[in-house]
């Protein structure tokens, strides 16, 4: 297990991690940081455990809006697939129609 320092409003922490997962933890520190200073701008220093709850909080309403936009986005996804599906049933039904018209023409004229 590996162990970083990470900043957040100025403060170093000392944080564990699987090995390997380094980068991407620093990056989740940063957005965290980025957050929690926002916070601290907007409202003032309201102490570290305030202003992380706040900062959490933020991120947990985006995390949120991103999941019900996901979830939308995905009910639109399944309802195009099944457009196309009917789409494509109806563009074979037409083919198959236009050959059958055409094997009777040809036969007629045989």
């Amino acid at each position: 297990m590996a162990q970083i320092s990470v900043e957040v409003n100025g403060r170093p922490y000392a944080v564990g991690c699987e090995d390997g997962q380094e980068p991407h933890l620093m990056e989740l520190a940063k957005l965290f940081d980025h957050q929690v200073r926002q916070v601290s701008q907007d409202m003032g220093q309201l102490g570290d455990t305030r202003l992380f709850l706040m900062g959490a909080l933020l991120l947990a309403d985006e995390l949120a809006d991103a999941r019900s936009r996901l979830a939308s986005m995905q009910t639109e996804v399944g309802r195009l697939q099944s457009d196309r599906a009917r789409a494509e049933t109806r563009a074979v039904q037409a083919l198959e129609g236009a050959a059958k018209r055409i094997e009777k023409l040809a036969s007629e004229d045989a």
